[in-house]
């Protein structure tokens, strides 16, 4: 089950400036003023050992003439309906308005876990005016200055009780869970139809068609793992939805629930800014990945068409370019078992476990060949290196001096690692702590 949080309220109250809070980066515009938050922001954060994604929702506003406010308020309709927890954030300087009220009866229809969210509480006699809002009838109330932090560790606390647990042992454990990913009208239906051989999914030129996540147990040529789709029938009451927003909502869904993502482009639009939207997530999420740049057949080829589109992909990937590609057309079923091949060699790459003899073997020829830069005279020497117990590839370099490594080492280290134990489609962390 896949741990999303939404940050819901009216415009102004500092959503935005809690969300950048929540993930530790200035991602969000922050202003004073209202309807600054229009596209979407999609980040993840953890804490106490728990990842979950966050999602960052415009001003909801109800009745306005302006198209852009009409769409907002759709999409915060969207990460309430499906969000696992959602933070209601109100301003305890300004008090219960209108449309906080309106917010609320939204809310209490929902039957999510929500958490009333007391932003700006800066003194005491803010804390003393914020018992006002006991009075939407949403449970608890929490006080927080999202601009300082005061009060976030103890909603993250509360939160996190909320979502599951990542490794809880699911049936079928052991057999690897993949998922078809990107936005819509790419051609994830038609692949699934594809490979296994059947109608299961509606395709239509229509973006969007496809709704809910489903899962098929696939057992044909040798492999053996469950298929993820966000596949269903769009209701009817839906056909106005920000399709953007809601493929990502979904893709969250999937990832979080998978081990391997079939990345899926069009080839005739190349990579936009959703698909790279989605793409960090898996990333961010540790998932094993393949790109699949799909509707081949209907590019215009010469000599070196693929080539130079391939280069063309990874620099646009990069700095985590380290992934398979693979060129198909779902119509004419090209390449589509090869897909599937890569797939089980990525969550192999995923699931390998380096021991420590060959680490430490790998370790002293990185030092011998290129070891880290001296710093203000001082040397680093990595004494010896282990694998993470965790189920994404993780390693800890014990050093003398792990805050003198620097970023540029680090990848540079990373990259050694790739080369020597093949991590293809796999992120790695890598960690220099002290000896």
């Amino acid at each position: 089950m896949s741990n999303i949080l939404a940050i819901v309220g009216r415009p102004n109250v500092g959503k935005s400036t809690l969300f950048n809070r929540l993930i530790g980066s200035r991602v969000a515009i922050v202003e004073e003023i209202s309807g600054v938050t229009r596209d979407r922001i999609y980040g993840v954060s953890e804490w106490n050992g728990i990842d979950f994604s966050v999602i960052d929702t415009g001003g909801y506003v109800k009745g306005s003439d302006d198209i852009f406010e009409e769409e907002i308020r759709k999409q915060v309709e969207i990460a309430i309906d499906e969000a696992t927890v959602i933070l209601f954030v109100v301003d305890v300087t300004i008090g219960i308005t209108d449309l906080d009220t309106t917010v609320a009866n939204l809310l209490r229809r929902s039957k999510k876990p929500i958490f009333i969210v007391a932003n700006k509480v800066d003194t005491n006699s803010r804390a003393n005016d914020s018992t006002e809002f006991y009075s939407l009838g949403l449970g608890e109330l929490y006080n927080i200055s999202a601009i300082n932090g005061f009060g976030t560790g103890e909603l993250l606390d509360e939160v996190v009780k909320e979502f599951t647990v990542e490794g809880q042992p699911e049936d079928d454990s052991g057999v690897p869970k993949i998922s078809v990913v990107g936005k819509p009208n790419v051609g994830k239906s038609s692949f699934i139809n594809a490979i296994t051989g059947e109608d299961r999914n509606i395709v239509t030129p229509i973006s969007g068609t496809t709704r809910d996540a489903v899962d098929h147990r696939y057992k044909l040529f040798g492999f053996d793992f469950r298929l993820i789709d966000t596949a269903g029938i769009r209701k009817r009451a839906k056909v106005h939805e920000d399709l953007e927003f809601y493929s990502v909502m979904r893709s969250i869904r999937s990832i979080e629930y998978s081990d391997v993502c079939i990345f899926m482009i069009d080839a005739t639009e190349g990579i936009q800014r959703q698909d790279l939207s989605i793409y960090y997530i898996i990333e961010k999420n540790h998932k094993g990945v393949v790109v699949v740049v799909n509707k081949w057949d209907l590019v215009e080829k010469d000599t070196n068409s693929m080539k130079d589109y391939e280069d063309n992909l990874r620099q646009q990937l990069a700095p985590y370019n380290d992934v398979p590609i693979i060129f198909t057309s779902t119509i004419n079923k090209q390449r589509i078992h090869k897909v599937l091949e890569k797939a089980m060699e990525v969550h192999e790459n995923r699931t390998r476990r380096i021991s420590t003899h060959k680490l430490n073997d790998f370790v002293q020829d990185l030092m011998q060949r290129n070891p880290p830069p001296a710093i203000k005279g001082k040397f680093v020497k990595i004494k010896f290196a282990t694998q993470l117990p965790t189920h994404a590839p993780a390693f800890a370099f014990f050093c003398n001096l792990p805050k003198y490594v620097k970023d540029p080492y680090k990848r540079y280290v990373e990259n050694q690692m790739r080369a020597e134990f093949n991590f293809e489609g796999v992120p790695i962390r890598i960690f220099f702590r002290e000896k």
